[in-house]
C-alpha cells in the first residue's frame, strides 16, 4: 500500500502487525473457507486479540480506542487477506462503536468487554425485506409495555447473523418517518429471536447472511440505545464509519489483486517476451494503480473529516464509499483479466476477490444513494 499521506510511527506499526496478520492468519485459508462457507470464528477472536474487536471503543471499556484514520488504514490492511472477513469485522466494530457512543454506562458495561474480545460478535440490523435503500420506511416495530418494549418485524442481509450474540436493531417506535425510529439491544437467545437460512450468495461467503426474526420479542427498556425517536441518526452515524470501513476493505482487496497481477505478469511469457514487459500491459496496471491511489487519499480525506467532526464529514464518506468502492471493484475486475483464464480459476483468488468487492458496491448504503447524498450536500444551501 503506497502512502498518500504521511503516516505517523504509530500508524506504520498498526499497519505491519496487521499486514502480518493478515496474510500469516486470512490469506492462506481465503479461498477454502469460501468454498466451505465457513466463519472463522476463531480467527476473529485472534484479530480481537491485537485490539481489532473494539478498534473505536475507548479504551477504559476495553477498546483500542483508534481514530477513523488509523481505522481505515486496518481495514484496508485485513482486507489484502480476505475482505469478506475484513468486511465482517468492520461491521462488528460498527456495532461496537454505537453501544460505546450511544449506550449508557450500564449498557457499555454489559457489552463492550465482550464484544472488543469478540467472544461474543456484534451484528447490525437495520434493513428489512421491504426497507432498503429508503431505510426510514422500516416497519419492524416496538410497542412500549410499562417497563418493556416488544419487538416484532423482520430484519433482511443481516451479516454474522446466528453466530453474532449482540444485534443493535432499529425499530418503529412512533408514527411513520424518521423521525418515529428507536434504537434497541437484542441478545441472540431472548425468547422470540430467529434466523432465517444462510443465503446463499455471489461473495462474502465466508461470513452468513441471515435473515433476523423478531416474534414478539419482550426486553425491558434498558436496552433501549439513546431516547425515543433518535435511532435514525445513530443509524445513519453508525454507517458514517462503516461505509469508510467498507471502502477500505475494498482498497484492500483490490491492492491484493493488483498485487497478484504484477507476480503473474512478471512471471509469464508470450511470444518470447515477458507479459509485464508490454507496454499494453504496463499501461492498464498503472491506471489500476492510479485509481486505487485516488480513492485511497479519498477515503483517508473522509476519514479525517470524520474524525474532526467537520460539518461535511457525512458527505465526504459518501463520496469515498462510493468511489473507493467502484473502483476497488474495477481494479479487481481487471486483474482478472490480466490473469487471462487462470484468473477464472478459484485456486488463484482472484474471481474469489471480484465476487467479494462487488457487494460493497450495495452495502452501508448502494451507490446510487451516495450519489443521493452527495446531491444533497450539494445542492442544500440553493433550497
Amino acid at each position: 500500500m503506497s502512502a498518500v499521506t504521511t503516516l505517523t510511527e504509530d500508524q506504520l506499526a498498526l499497519a505491519e502487525v496487521t499486514l502480518d496478520f493478515a496474510q500469516e492468519q486470512l490469506a492462506p485459508h481465503a479461498v477454502a473457507w469460501d468454498q466451505a462457507k465457513h466463519f472463522p470464528v476463531d480467527v476473529i477472536r485472534r484479530a480481537a486479540s491485537l485490539g481489532l474487536g473494539g478498534v473505536y471503543v475507548r479504551e477504559e471499556q476495553g477498546g483500542s480506542g483508534l481514530t477513523r484514520s488509523d481505522g481505515v488504514l486496518v481495514f484496508e490492511t485485513l482486507a489484502t487477506g480476505c475482505p469478506s472477513i475484513a468486511g465482517y469485522l468492520s461491521i462488528h466494530n460498527m456495532v461496537a462503536w454505537m453501544i460505546d457512543r450511544y449506550g449508557d454506562a450500564a449498557q457499555r458495561r454489559r457489552w463492550l468487554p465482550d464484544l472488543c474480545t469478540a467472544d461474543v460478535l456484534g451484528s447490525y440490523c437495520l434493513t428489512e425485506p421491504g426497507a432498503g435503500s429508503d431505510a426510514a420506511a422500516l416497519r419492524t416495530r416496538a410497542e412500549r409495555d410499562g417497563e418493556h418494549y416488544v419487538l416484532t418485524g423482520v430484519k433482511q442481509f443481516i451479516s454474522g447473523a446466528g453466530a453474532a450474540g449482540v444485534y443493535v436493531v432499529m425499530a418503529r417506535t412512533g408514527d411513520s418517518g424518521s423521525g418515529g425510529i428507536s434504537a434497541f439491544v437484542i441478545e441472540r437467545d431472548d425468547p422470540g429471536v430467529s434466523f432465517g437460512p444462510n443465503e446463499h450468495k455471489m461473495g462474502w461467503n465466508a461470513q452468513p447472511t441471515r435473515q433476523v426474526v423478531l416474534d414478539g420479542v419482550r426486553i425491558p427498556a434498558d436496552r433501549r440505545l439513546g431516547a425515543e425517536g433518535d435511532g435514525f441518526r445513530i443509524a445513519m452515524n453508525g454507517l458514517n464509519g462503516g461505509r469508510l470501513g467498507i471502502a477500505a476493505c475494498s482498497l484492500g482487496g483490490a491492492q491484493s489483486a493488483l498485487d497478484r497481477s504484477l507476480a503473474y505478469l512478471a512471471d509469464r511469457e508470450a511470444f518470447g517476451a515477458r507479459l509485464l514487459d508490454a507496454q499494453a500491459l504496463q499501461f492498464r496496471l498503472a491506471d489500476m494503480a492510479t485509481e486505487l491511489s485516488a480513492a485511497r487519499a479519498l477515503v483517508r480525506t473522509a476519514a479525517e473529516a470524520l474524525d474532526r467532526a467537520d460539518p461535511q464529514a457525512a458527505q465526504l464518506c459518501a463520496m469515498a464509499k462510493r468511489f473507493a468502492t467502484d473502483t476497488g471493484f474495477a481494479v479487481a475486475n481487471e486483474a482478472l483479466q490480466l490473469h487471462g483464464g487462470y484468473g477464472y480459476l478459484s485456486e488463484y483468488g482472484i474471481e474469489k476477490i471480484v465476487r467479494d468487492l462487488r457487494v460493497h458496491q450495495i452495502l452501508e448504503g448502494t451507490n446510487e444513494i451516495m450519489r443521493v447524498i452527495v446531491a444533497r450536500g450539494l445542492t442544500e444551501a440553493l433550497r
